[in-house]
């Protein structure tokens, strides 16, 4: 009878961390997809914008055009590496998160070229808020090692069905409290230098061997700091994750199940549970609208 522990997935791995390359320098993103064609193009097009040096997609079994739509939009800046796995450890049974391994593998093998690497998905959006691109947004930084990103969350937006246009266009509606702790819905993702991450998990690195991170003023605190409304900044880099999109996308979420082994049942009342405490408050949040349009001035400034 194998222990509550066995059955525990490993969500935290450690490893030496890549030598910076000579001259190393921009942003790498790195991607995890499955069957994403919807919006994929429209997540490319918005990163690459936005000053994206390269993105490292590790293919999890896509079976649509994903793929062909990224090719289109990157060019050369696009690695396809395939991540179609389900891996255990032998002794216990242990499930190996398919996601921070793509994302350790990441850091190790490509993290040196870059001065910022962020890992997030293809519902994620870095959005500049006073600058053109991602990489001058934290140039004011330094040489911080981590940057802590909270979530600012969408919901449905009254959609029934995907609306034309695009998700920045149509979902502008988020909720109102990025630190409200409602339960599951509070999260961060990290953009970091790579060559200075010791461990990771999906939400957060280590940093020298250390449980630390900086917000996007600069300010440092230890990973269960994070949390608190005095650390809270999105005052330079701002994190939009559209967690739903419409309800027949979210219908759809629910039925593909988790990304993990947890019962059907149980996942998708956390799904709704977490789409309703995003839509209990919600304000208008124009933060990616604002930088396209920054970016299309600019451009036409420049003609």
């Amino acid at each position: 009878m194998p222990s509550l522990f066995s059955r525990k997935p490993i969500t935290k791995l450690a490893f030496r961390p890549p030598a910076p390359e000579p001259g190393r320098d921009g942003v790498a993103l790195v991607l995890i997809v499955r069957n994403e064609e919807r919006h994929i193009a429209e997540w490319a097009s918005f990163h690459r914008a936005a000053g994206a040096t390269h993105v490292f997609v590790y293919d999890n079994g896509c079976t649509d055009t994903t793929l062909p739509c990224l090719r289109e939009v990157l060019g050369d800046c696009l690695t396809v590496l395939p991540w179609n796995q389900r891996l255990a450890d032998a002794s216990t049974g242990r499930e190996i998160h398919n996601q921070v391994l793509a994302y350790a593998h990441a850091m190790r093998n490509f993290g040196g070229a870059f001065r910022w690497m962020a890992c997030i998905d293809a519902d994620e959006f870095l959005v500049p808020k006073r600058t053109e691109s991602i990489g001058a947004a934290l140039s004011h930084l330094g040489d911080i090692p981590s940057v802590t990103l909270p979530w600012h969350n969408f919901g449905r937006n009254a959609h029934r069905v995907p609306p034309e246009g695009g998700v920045i266009a149509n979902y502008t509606r988020r909720a109102a409290d990025p630190m409200s702790g409602a339960r599951g819905v509070t999260n961060f993702k990290t953009v970091v230098d790579a060559t200075r991450v010791s461990a990771v998990r999906v939400h957060s690195v280590d940093i020298d061997g250390k449980a630390v991170t900086w917000n996007d003023r600069g300010e440092r605190s230890d990973l269960k700091g994070r949390s608190a409304r005095r650390f809270y900044s999105a005052e330079h880099l701002q994190l939009n994750h559209y967690y739903t999109r419409s309800e027949a996308e979210l219908a759809a979420k629910i039925a593909r199940g988790s990304n993990q082994r947890v019962a059907a049942e149980r996942h998708a009342a956390r799904v709704r549970r977490n789409v309703a405490n995003i839509e209990a408050a919600e304000i208008e949040d124009r933060a990616a609208i604002d930088f396209l349009a920054r970016l299309e001035t600019t451009d036409s400034a420049r003609l």
